[in-house]
């Protein structure tokens, strides 16, 4: 107890250069970071874009294989995905190079997102009071976890479906889908950091609840504006797909009901604290 106090007489002592120092450092070793990832994943080039980024195209993605056997058990045979109809080409001459850079920093990004984060963290925690500290106990992990699982639900669900829904879809049979290469990856990031950043959804209630910005009752007092805003949001980053939309709205949605639910819990947690003190 004495040395958390002595901690934070230390931290409100540190004028606003330091902290500002120490703001530099925190970003220095995130940059460094990213970059160490960028370029190893820049050096990986047939595995980061040959199997990762252009995985989706292909008909022997991950997504299509377990489609074509759900469609076998259902005797459903519009779920097999046996064809893709269209090629990706490279209409510019810095076409290849500058996708094949801005994948790897994508990468680097999200591989280094959970050291990010915690330097981030890092820089904001000694700013807090021992019990916010407490309450926010695995933040980094809780975080991170959500990341990467709405860039997996973006990369698996999300960008497979929207590409099959847009190569097949045609104005006339006479037009040919041929995509440019910039055009395809960055659709495919678009997927899977907007799917990643809407993950966040709990994490960003349970903040604002902890901070009495919002209550139970205010979240399910809007839920049917909520509601409207995750389809139209949903509508935004996806293709004019009703499935690719309801395919994102409905995890958010489940999301927006874990944010009533953390909220809640802390409603309680705070009316506990009261009775005992």
């Amino acid at each position: 107890m004495a040395l958390d106090q002595l901690h934070e007489e230390e931290d409100a002592n540190m004028s606003f250069l330091d902290h500002l120092e120490q703001l530099r450092w925190h970003l220095l070793r995130s940059i460094a970071a990213i970059l160490v990832f960028t370029i190893l994943a820049f050096l990986s080039k047939s595995i980061v874009f040959g199997t990762i980024i252009l995985g989706p195209s292909k008909t022997d993605f991950f997504t299509y294989r377990m489609l074509c056997e759900l469609g076998g058990m259902l005797n459903i045979t519009a779920l097999c995905i046996d064809e893709l109809p269209f090629i990706i080409q490279s209409r510019q001459m810095t076409g290849q190079f500058s996708m094949h850079v801005t994948s790897s920093f994508v990468v680097g990004i999200i591989v280094a997102f959970p050291y990010i984060f915690w330097e981030v963290w890092r820089f904001i925690a000694p700013g807090l009071y021992n019990q916010e500290k407490q309450a926010a106990q695995g933040a980094v992990f809780f975080v991170s976890l959500l990341f990467f699982s709405g860039a997996a639900f973006g990369y698996f669900i999300l960008a497979p479906l929207s590409i099959n829904f847009l190569s097949n879809y045609q104005l006339d049979p006479s037009i040919l889908n041929e995509f440019d290469i910039t055009s395809y990856v960055s659709t495919v990031i678009m997927l899977v950091l907007a799917s990643a950043i809407m993950f966040q959804l709990p994490v960003v209630i349970y903040f604002l609840s902890r901070s009495g910005l919002v209550t139970s009752e205010m979240l399910k007092g809007y839920r049917r504006h909520a509601i409207v805003a995750i389809l139209v949001i949903a509508a935004v980053i996806t293709p004019p797909d009703v499935i690719s939309q309801i395919l994102i709205a409905m995890p958010i949605l489940v999301l927006y009901e874990a944010g009533i639910m953390i909220a809640k819990r802390l409603e309680r947690q705070r009316k506990e604290e009261a009775l005992n003190s």
